[in-house]
């Protein structure tokens, strides 16, 4: 999951801004990872030593791999380690920055070593250890001084990132999670209640061209128009996440929860009883904006 969190990470250093993050997220489908970048994840190479055998690669008709080994930089058997590597795929978004110009191998080095250390992402072995590190990454984002959030919360987040991977897509890129006392003014949007022994109010709101996107990569079909279809699309993702999120409760622990109907807000007012969050979603085809308020 860590890798949704990459982006918001380099917003919050100010690396690139959010058109460029944009740009490079629509080029990922279509790009392939490089030797040089998984070696420099891996520790194997630095970036200048990345650098010196692209240099090479120009007077060789010879893969990456085989020019490190001549040049006396790698073992074949740390080059088939790296071949045989799972890549985590937020590596390919820095090598996008690197092909176009916004980073350097050099930064990208430093900057995946200052990833790794404020997140501790290293060789996770458990699914605990990956939900410990999701924790982390919502409770702080790329601030230095995380707020506090409570359990309530990081559960309902950590099932609704796994929900958008799930069905809608892996290439997104989450801002920071802020708190919102204001009332907030719709696009369009979708809210539900769940009431029991915890009290939420959650809203999808996104403008049109974005929920059409959103609704054809949900139901898995190419809508032209923002139709019935379309909308119901996307209350039934609201819905199916918030059951879900029901159902865990359940099993796990024991509480009983009641969803109402969706609602639909169109250039409407929202209020809310409580303090509330609200979460930015970033994907290559608009921006999604998720509101919760557990009450």
């Amino acid at each position: 999951m860590y890798t949704q969190f990459f982006g918001n990470f380099l917003l919050n250093k100010d690396v690139i801004s959010p058109e460029e993050l944009i740009k490079a997220m629509e080029k990922q489908a279509a790009i392939h990872l490089k030797f040089g970048t998984l070696a420099i994840h891996e520790g194997l190479l630095t970036a200048s030593e990345v650098d010196h055998i692209v240099i090479t690669q120009t007077h060789k008709n010879k893969r990456f791999g085989e020019v490190a080994i001549e040049e006396g930089y790698l073992t074949k058997e740390q080059v088939d380690f790296v071949l045989e590597k799972q890549k985590p795929s937020y590596l390919l978004l820095g090598q996008i920055l690197i092909e176009d110009g916004k980073l350097s191998n050099s930064d990208f080095e430093n900057l995946i070593s200052d990833y790794q250390s404020q997140y501790e992402i290293f060789d996770l072995e458990s699914n605990e250890e990956q939900k410990n590190l999701v924790v982390g990454l919502i409770t702080g984002f790329g601030k230095s001084e995380p707020e506090p959030v409570s359990q309530s919360v990081i559960d309902y987040l950590t099932l609704f990132f796994n929900n958008l991977v799930r069905f809608i897509g892996n290439d997104f890129m989450p801002l920071d999670l802020v708190r919102y006392e204001e009332e907030y003014p719709t696009n369009y949007c979708i809210s539900q209640r769940i009431s029991g022994n915890i009290a939420i109010q959650s809203a999808l709101d996104m403008d049109t061209d974005t929920a059409i996107n959103f609704a054809s990569r949900y139901a898995n079909e190419d809508f032209s128009s923002f139709d019935e279809y379309a909308r119901a699309s996307l209350e039934d993702f609201l819905n199916l996440h918030n059951g879900l999120y029901s159902v865990n409760m359940s099993n796990e622990r024991s509480v009983e929860l009641s969803l109402t109907p969706p609602e639909v807000h169109s250039e409407d007012i929202l209020e809310f009883e409580t303090q509330t969050y609200l979460l930015s979603i970033m994907f290559p085809f608009g921006i999604l904006h998720f509101i919760l308020d557990f009450q």
